[in-house]
């Protein structure tokens, strides 16, 4: 069993910073990769940022050149550094981990991130 606990949100204002940490425990034999989605209301669950385990990031187009993900694999933890925040970056930031040979996916409880213009 894997469980990914995430650190607590806020309110920040527009143009702010915020750092987000996703750690990983449990049955984990290795990461195959570490993200974090962010759900607006009333709006899909959409990737922001991926990193594998090897250091490969990938962000949205919206986020880019603003966030930045880094991967701790020693301590199985990712970060998502946020800056110049929007309003429109609101949201629930969820982390999420592929593991294992078979790539099993998982999910933490999402974080709410609110930025206030």
């Amino acid at each position: 069993q894997v469980q990914l606990v995430e650190s607590r949100g806020g309110l920040v204002q527009a143009g702010g910073s915020l750092r987000l940490s996703c750690a990983a425990s449990g049955s984990i034999f290795s990461i195959n990769d570490m993200g974090w989605y962010r759900q607006a209301p009333a709006k899909p669950r959409d990737l922001v940022a991926v990193i594998t385990s090897r250091g490969s990031a990938n962000y949205a187009d919206s986020v880019k050149g603003r966030f930045t993900i880094s991967l701790d694999n020693a301590k199985n933890t990712v970060y998502l550094q946020m800056n110049s925040l929007k309003p429109e970056d609101t949201g629930v930031y969820y982390c999420n981990a592929h593991v294992g040979n078979f790539g099993s996916e998982h999910w933490g409880q999402g974080t709410l991130v609110t930025v206030s213009s």
